[in-house]
């Protein structure tokens, strides 16, 4: 029987505490039409979601939070509890569909089932039909959730961006054991052991000044803005759309990360959305939840949450874009190497070992405060790097879809699709009437940078040129 781990049940915990809040996390896959039949459609993802064990799973919760809730099997489960077919009034473009995803993501999904929903959505313009998968965040996280749903494509999933990232691509780290070597010589047997020595405490003063770090973040309000406050029950969602290729040419000219180019698109329009709506940005006005995978590529097949958090200040106060961006490579290596990665996950391994009676409560305490130093969420989700197809229907794109929660008022979520990179954005319905601008913004920032990069590669950006001697 598995149970939930401290950071899976926060999901469940923060839920609780904000009766506005509902933390589904979801994508949408469009596909070129036409669409299948609702049965056909319903005979498919009943095959398909077989072979994902929490699909028929739901949660048993022991009486004060005694022990951690757990996934049982559904002895009355019924997967046509769990299929909707829906149409978009005409005429079918983006604007309508992103209404729907909206109203759909806004209802919480019931916990006396298994907490997963999929729908069929008809009457896309363009001959073009739609799936809209959500599940509940203490099920997966996002790269998990991103490997879940591949398996129903008809190649099951395939290659994924997500070999890329840093966990992939390095061991645990934790760094306290060392590999055994065999020797009859004392003096060697001492040396391992002060060297292992100083390398544990080297790991712990690591992952101490990171959670440190962390900790003071969370501690150091930000100026009241627009960006945070309280949410209601309604919510709205866009989506902006750029380039893949244009993300990996910027980053190459300036020597950044893809993620840096991202962000600093995000921090453009943030900046922008502030200043239409007569607000000072200021160098602390954009403290931002920038999830961290801790995820090795042995684990992509499990079914959990596994990530840590960075608390980088995006540099909302910057108006020039190269600067911006430099300034937003700079934070989050700077945010790497002091060990908030680590120190994150430090704090959610540590709760482990307490019983759950202790993390339940402290999480439901946490949670029910008043958070004033997170203004935004960025999450990057590696997404499958080829074309895939869905009963033999070609997927066109993938949309993905955060939450929000405490006092966040807009979440933005990315992901990597063959050629293409999306950036879903869900915002509160009252206080974010402005969220195309917001989509538009970050499509903007991602177009400067470009034009930005390709000065700079022929030699024609401002930086680059010979300054005139003064007189």
């Amino acid at each position: 029987m598995e149970h939930l781990s401290p950071l899976d049940a926060t999901f469940l915990e923060v839920e609780d505490t904000d009766p506005h809040v509902s933390l589904a996390i979801g994508g949408v896959s469009i596909m070129e039409g036409p669409a299948p039949s609702f049965d056909e459609f319903g005979a498919d993802v009943a095959e398909r979601a077989s072979a994902i064990p929490r699909f028929r799973q739901l949660l048993r919760t022991h009486p004060l939070d005694l022990g951690s809730p757990e996934w049982v099997d559904d002895s009355h489960f019924d997967i046509s509890r769990h299929l909707h077919h829906l149409a978009l009034p005409r005429p079918g473009g983006d604007a309508e569909l992103f209404e729907l995803i909206a109203a759909v993501m806004e209802r919480r999904l019931d916990r006396e089932r298994p907490l997963w929903d999929c729908y069929l959505i008809e009457g896309l313009n363009d001959d073009r039909w739609a799936v809209l998968t959500k599940l509940h965040h203490c099920i997966a996280d996002g790269i998990a959730t991103t490997q879940m749903l591949a398996k129903f494509s008809d190649d099951g999933g395939g290659g994924t961006f997500a070999t890329n990232i840093r966990a992939a691509k390095e061991p645990p780290p934790h760094g306290l054991g060392l590999p055994v070597t065999v020797t009859l010589n004392p003096l060697r047997w001492v040396s391992g052991i002060v060297r292992g020595a100083f390398r544990a405490a080297s790991v712990v003063e690591h992952v101490a000044v990171g959670a440190a770090e962390l900790t003071a973040s969370l501690l150091s309000p930000a100026p009241e803005t627009s960006l945070n406050g309280p949410v209601n029950g309604m919510r709205r969602y866009c989506a902006a759309r750029v380039r893949l290729a244009d993300l990996h040419a910027v980053s190459q000219i300036f020597d950044v990360t893809l993620n840096d180019v991202a962000l600093a698109a995000i921090t453009d329009s943030y900046r922008t959305i502030l200043l239409d709506r007569g607000e000072r940005p200021g160098h602390d006005s954009l403290r931002t939840l920038v999830p961290v995978s801790m995820r090795g590529i042995n684990q992509f097949d499990m079914t959990d949450n596994q990530v840590s958090a960075m608390l980088p200040l995006l540099p909302v106060d910057e108006a020039d874009p190269v600067k911006r961006l430099e300034m937003v490579h700079s934070r989050l290596a700077q945010a790497k190497d002091s060990g908030q990665r680590e120190g994150g996950s430090a704090l959610f391994s540590a709760a482990r070992n307490a019983p759950f009676v202790f993390s339940a409560w402290a999480i439901r305490l946490i949670s029910r405060l008043p958070q004033r130093a997170v203004v935004a969420l960025a999450t990057n989700v590696p997404g499958p790097r080829g074309q895939q197809k869905l009963m033999g229907r070609r997927v066109l794109e993938i949309l993905p879809i955060p939450p929000i929660a405490l006092q966040l008022r807009t979440g933005i979520a990315m992901v990597s699709y063959a050629d293409n990179f999306v950036f879903g954005i869900t915002a509160d319905y009252d206080t974010a009437p402005d969220i195309e601008a917001l989509a538009a913004g970050i499509e903007r920032g991602v177009a400067r940078l470009v034009a930005e990069s390709r000065e700079r590669a022929t030699g024609t950006h401002e930086s680059l040129r010979p300054r005139r001697r003064a007189r």
